[in-house]
């Protein structure tokens, strides 16, 4: 069973920002507005709070959930997401975001044994939550899809980057 102990200090911060870098590999696909990016934004929040309350979650997400519990943890989040995306066009920072996924998955590979696939496979599962967290397009919440196209692409994009399956 993988735990944050597993992992040196920079990597830890590379995983620990891993569901922000999913998100936001989403919403640069197709940025929704200030509500839609409120929305898209708090659904990786939520998907911690959830894991919080998984009796089944796997050690390593609930090792994030702690460390985000604590200003030092969310400094250190913010930290190693920050580093990663100064000073970048949006496509730069899909680029980025990706690259960066993919290094976290090698790490995974690396260190987590059994648990790489599960956590990679939540990983996707947080962007599939922000992707359905506002409807894209439509007049005042009417219409539009819940999913568009390029959301459905981001999260192929991050499934690869993970090295996972599509399902």
């Amino acid at each position: 069973m993988a735990t944050k102990a597993d992992f040196t200090v920079d990597e830890w911060k590379l995983i620990l920002g891993s569901p922000m870098l999913t998100g936001m590999a989403v919403t640069l696909a197709e940025p929704s507005g200030l509500w839609g990016m409120m929305q898209e934004g708090m659904a990786s929040g939520q998907a911690l709070l959830a894991a919080r309350k998984d009796p089944g979650a796997l050690s390593l997400v609930k090792d994030i959930v702690a460390d985000m519990e604590t200003g030092d943890g969310r400094a250190a989040a913010r930290e190693g997401v920050k580093a990663q995306l100064t000073g970048k066009t949006p496509a730069e920072l899909k680029a980025q975001v990706l690259t960066t996924l993919t290094r976290v998955s090698g790490i995974l590979d690396a260190k987590a044994g059994a648990d790489s696939g599960p956590f990679k496979a939540w990983l996707k599962h947080v962007s599939e939550r922000v992707a359905e967290a506002s409807t894209e397009g439509g007049f005042l919440g009417f219409g539009g899809v819940k999913v568009t196209e390029a959301e459905k692409a981001s999260i192929e994009d991050v499934a690869r980057a993970l090295n996972i399956p599509m399902m």
